[in-house]
């Protein structure tokens, strides 16, 4: 599986790309229908300090592309929301798979 990855106004980090990865490959493990994976990381102003690094994760597999995004105060946070946001949508989409 490819995982690309894109930063908007954040330095490139092998530690963040590698937690994603980590997160990325259990989804794998559990659904070995994903092809690909695109993260993006980007920062954004915002006002409150729980907010504004925010994670989207978009994953290839049969059927209509699956997204996540989220912002939180760590790239951290994010990833794991964005991934726990995923592997639900991931669920449904096995389940539509098995009944067909």
């Amino acid at each position: 599986m490819d995982v690309n990855f894109e930063y908007d106004d954040v330095n490139a980090s092998q530690r963040l790309e590698a937690l994603a990865i980590k997160k990325i490959n259990k989804l794998l493990d559990k659904f070995d229908f994903i092809v690909r994976a695109d993260v993006f990381f980007k920062t954004e102003k915002t006002s409150s300090p729980e907010k504004g690094k925010i994670c989207n994760i978009r994953l290839s597999a049969p059927g209509p592309r699956l997204f996540a995004e989220s912002s939180h105060g760590s790239f951290e946070a994010s990833i794991a929301e964005s991934v726990g946001d995923l592997e639900r949508q991931l669920e449904k989409r096995k389940a539509k798979m098995k009944s067909h």
